[in-house]
């Protein structure tokens, strides 16, 4: 049975020998694209085309006409090639976008004239000339066929930059598949070139398992679980923090290159993890850990998580897809007998409406099967990669957070930090873990406010407060685990003493930079020495000499909790404020805010760049999460540590021993 798909959706493919079948009301051009594990296309032989047809493995058909036919055989295609695309072009003088003629359908077989086992028809086309179909990629050693169905108006060479091609090479490659200039014209190698950028599994969006073509740029506020869902090409601009926050890829258009990356060509990746034994026949690919690209086992864990995220955001957008068609079809066809008379006088419109219910059980249950059996592959690779993952991503009841060598003081700091979890209501208990990356490029803000969301609601005033300051505090306890000793300075404002005895451990410990400050005058003077340090820093970047900023100036990261806030704040404080969650992040100021907005609501308009500016949390389970990238409300769940645990006390000892060690 031919399984159609939606866009989003995958289906398995068990043979190597694979028949991609076009039909389309218009002549058009059918090409195939390759690329590797992160969607680039890289140096010569990336695509097959009526000029130069056949690629290894891939053979494209040779002229445009209204039906194609493209042979692979994914035994012989390239270890370097994760991804076959089929591309669909309307040539120069045919029709002018697709969105005019008859929407295409793209069917997949595994042998030559065979059945058809997944077919997507290309619908919701307009402006388009030039659109990504279908994709073949593999997935833990098995190939998958996508249904993509993104379009490019500007065309082929639109298409060929976003897979990363320098403009000058996308623009010649385009000329020869679209018969402008003789293919043997043009020579790849001979086009200036740009080394493609280096963009992780989860780093791009959307995705499933891997990334399609970018979104356009959603509104507000990311969630850097990819960093561009959860994501990455794609980023946005910050949202308002009130209701739903948005979750695409990451932080909007910055380096997510880490600083502390190795990078040199004579040093070595760390070994690949080991397979894991062969499936049995029938079975998918028994999920590994650390599976992913990356150059450190942490980096292919990060983007491990960052595919599971993407995985569950688009098995669970083609169920709800293909929900709501079924059930659109239902209320349609269910009109349809209750309107004609023939059914209502002939007593015919019980059968009918009979078949119609059946038709739509019938979808239903065929797409939680594959939700199901998605999901459970998702299950089993979390089950794999939880217990796996170190410090910096790892939840607060993992062993690694108990002793153990993998506990003792880091060399260098790690990718991302874990913020808490990510669920969706139809499988609550995967949770795939939020993941912010380091160093930070935005302020988080914890919202220990009563009307931030239903879950806030029905706790008491004070147990909710009391639960925003210890996610704060465990929060600063994570990072200054898995910060080389001495890399990062922590400053607390706690102008009431509100929040004391949360923040006990930290001083006991005597891990801050100094005492927390209280009162109008602990605020001015705290802001006061970030702003200056923020000013100066600034000043010696743009003079090139950053080794020139005066001796007290502390050169490491600086990260401000600020609890209560407006509390002790006047108008200069809050000014500067503003200015060190705008600048700060740039020059290693990072702000982490405990507060209720509407405390703050006197100032009006005035606070809304900064409430935007950072990344909203709740310190309880809470859907406040929107994805605009498939419409998600995605169940946030903090990080804390289990109750009764003395985790945070043991970690800040061996934090306070390392600093102690390196004086």
């Amino acid at each position: 049975m031919t399984a159609e798909l939606v866009r989003g959706q995958n289906h398995p493919v068990s043979r190597s020998r694979v028949e991609v079948r076009v039909s389309a009301g218009t002549p058009l051009l059918a090409l195939a694209s390759l690329a590797d594990e992160q969607g680039r296309f890289a140096g010569d032989g990336v695509l097959a085309h009526p000029g130069a047809p056949d690629l290894p493995g891939v053979r494209a058909p040779g002229a445009v006409a209204d039906r194609h036919t493209l042979a692979l055989d994914l035994d012989a295609v390239p270890a370097r090639v994760h991804r076959i695309g089929v591309l669909l072009v309307l040539p120069p003088g045919g029709a002018p976008r697709f969105g005019s003629v008859p929407a295409p359908h793209v069917a997949v077989a595994e042998e030559a004239g065979g059945p058809d086992i997944a077919g997507f028809t290309l619908t919701g086309l307009d402006a388009e000339t030039a659109v990504v179909a279908l994709e073949l990629y593999r997935r833990q050693g098995a190939w998958k066929v996508r249904a993509v169905g993104q379009g490019y108006a500007a065309g082929l060479e639109a298409l060929l930059t976003d897979g990363g091609l320098p403009a000058p090479q996308a623009s010649g490659l385009a000329s020869a598949a679209l018969g402008l200039v003789p293919s043997g014209d043009i020579t790849l190698a001979a086009l200036p070139t740009a080394p493609a950028p280096t963009v992780p599994r989860g780093l791009r969006a959307p995705r499933d398992p891997e990334s399609t073509p970018r979104q356009p740029t959603p509104p507000p506020d990311p969630i850097p679980v990819a960093g561009a869902p959860y994501s990455g090409t794609a980023g946005s601009a910050p949202g308002a923090g009130d209701g739903a926050d948005t979750v695409v890829g990451g932080p909007p258009t910055i380096d997510y290159a880490h600083p502390r990356r190795r990078r040199t060509s004579t040093e070595a990746p760390e070994p690949a993890p080991r397979a894991a034994p062969a499936a049995e026949p029938g079975q998918p690919p028994r999920p590994v850990a650390g599976d992913a690209s990356g150059w450190s086992m942490d980096e292919r864990l990060y983007n491990q998580v960052w595919g599971m995220f993407e995985d569950l955001a688009r098995t669970v957008a083609a169920y709800r897809s293909a929900v709501e068609f079924a059930d659109q079809r239902l209320d349609r066809e269910l009109d349809a007998a209750l309107s004609d008379p023939r059914h209502r006088l002939g007593g015919a419109d019980g059968g009918a409406r009979d078949v119609a219910r059946a038709r739509h059980d019938d979808l239903v249950a065929q797409a939680r099967a594959v939700l199901d059996r998605d999901l459970a592959q998702l299950v089993a690779e979390s089950e794999v990669v939880e217990p796996a993952l170190p410090g910096a991503y790892a939840r607060w009841d993992n062993p690694v957070w108990h002793g153990g060598p993998a506990t003792g003081t880091p060399e260098e700091g790690p990718l991302a930090l874990r913020l808490g979890d990510l669920s969706l209501p139809e499988r609550p208990d995967l949770r795939i873990p939020m993941l912010m990356r380091l160093p930070l490029e935005r302020g988080l803000w914890i919202d220990n406010g009563r009307t931030g969301s239903e879950a806030a609601m029905t706790m008491d005033t004070d147990r909710l407060r009391r639960a925003a300051m210890d996610m704060a505090v465990a929060h600063v306890v994570r990072v200054l685990a898995v910060q080389p000793a001495g890399q990062l300075s922590v400053h607390v404002i706690d102008a009431a003493g509100a929040g004391a005895a949360s923040l006990a451990p930290l001083v006991r410990a005597g891990v801050l930079a100094a005492p927390p400050a209280a009162g109008a005058a602990g605020v001015t003077r705290t802001l006061a020495e970030l702003t200056r340090r923020v000013d100066l820093v600034q000043m010696a970047l743009r003079a090139g000499a950053p080794e020139d900023l005066p001796p007290d100036v502390d050169r490491a990261e600086q990260l401000l909790v600020v609890h209560d806030f407006p509390h002790g704040f006047d108008d200069r404080a809050v000014t500067q404020l503003r200015y060190l969650a705008d600048e700060g992040p740039a020059v290693g100021v990072h702000l982490l805010m405990v507060a209720d907005r509407d405390e703050a609501s006197a100032y009006g308009p005035l606070l809304d760049p900064l409430w935007r500016s950072l990344l909203r949390l709740s310190p309880v389970p809470d859907s406040h999460l929107a994805d605009p990238w498939v419409h998600h409300c995605w169940t946030f769940t903090p990080d804390l540590p289990p109750q009764g645990s003395a985790v945070l006390e043991q970690t800040l000892a061996r934090v306070a021993a390392s600093r102690r060690g390196g004086r």
